[in-house]
């Protein structure tokens, strides 16, 4: 299969395979490993073509994984960056309401029965806890979260 692609439209396909290779580096399920160095044998090789087709400037060679990546003069000025970036940002809120939500339903149910329930059950019922730490972190950031240690730890 042959592929014509503008200049312009090079480099969104660029900076597509990279934010695709970089969200699927996150993953560190078992048997995971595949999935990702599949996207990443892609992006090296499109990367490969792409640097000798003009885009030297933006595609460097990595000695470590021994293979190519976006220049970080490149990465820092492109659109998949800035996506990467509101993606990380917002799985971190959203993984950290969730998890507290799910804590405060276990501390009030107990464990046995919070196992009990399905994934659906339990968003329908912390859903008012995960609107209360939304709307506290949406305000104050983690200003007020605090760790609070065992006695003899920390």
């Amino acid at each position: 299969m042959h592929l014509r692609f503008t200049e312009d439209e090079l480099a969104t396909l660029i900076e597509m395979l990279s934010l695709a290779a970089n969200v699927a580096s996150w993953n560190r399920r078992p048997g995971s490993d595949q999935g990702v160095a599949a996207f990443e044998a892609l992006e090296d090789k499109i990367l490969g073509k792409a640097k000798v087709a003009g885009f030297g400037e933006a595609i460097t060679w990595d000695e470590e994984r021994q293979r190519h990546v976006v220049s970080r003069e490149f990465a820092d000025e492109a659109f998949f960056s800035e996506c990467y970036d509101e993606f990380r940002n917002e799985n971190f809120w959203e993984e950290l309401v969730i998890r507290l939500a799910d804590r405060d339903l276990q501390r009030s149910i107990g464990k046995e029965a919070w196992e009990k329930l399905s994934e659906d059950d339990r968003r329908s019922r912390t859903s008012e806890i995960e609107k209360n730490y939304w709307k506290e972190f949406t305000g104050r950031g983690i200003e007020r979260v605090a760790v609070i240690f065992p006695p003899g730890e920390g």
